[in-house]
């Protein structure tokens, strides 16, 4: 039987199904005697055991204007496309120093929204 390369390998397993996936992982952990789960609870009892110092990594973000800019109609554009907001409820957001246009977003979901204000020429701050 030749070689799989990783790539291959991926592709392979992309054509399964969620349940021939599962069942392929039960069979390689008997196979192999191994178990997929057993690094994450030597992980577990390994933070347990220390105190909890480290902040947890932020999975939620808020993103601010912090001024509209030269350009303050595209920015009520870009605004209004990224809520839900009219026309004037958009413009008084904007109008607002250090309004939170989007509360509790992805990183992901931050960046491009932070991207797409500043596109437009507006300071925009993620926290």
């Amino acid at each position: 039987m030749a070689k799989l390369t990783q790539d291959e390998l991926l592709a392979q397993f992309e054509e399964l199904t969620l349940i021939e996936l599962a069942a392929f992982v039960k069979a390689f952990e008997e196979k192999f005697d191994v178990t997929a789960a057993a690094p994450v609870a030597v992980a577990a009892a390994g933070v347990a055991g220390a105190p909890v110092e480290a902040a947890e990594e932020q999975d939620e973000f808020d993103v601010i204007l912090e001024s509209a800019g030269d350009k303050k109609i595209q920015v009520i554009k870009e605004v209004r496309t990224l809520t839900s907001l009219g026309l004037k409820e958009a413009k008084d957001l904007v109008d607002t120093a250090g309004a939170k246009v989007l509360e509790k977003v992805a990183k992901d979901v931050a960046e491009k929204a932070k991207a797409a204000l500043e596109g437009a020429g507006a300071k925009v701050t993620v926290k």
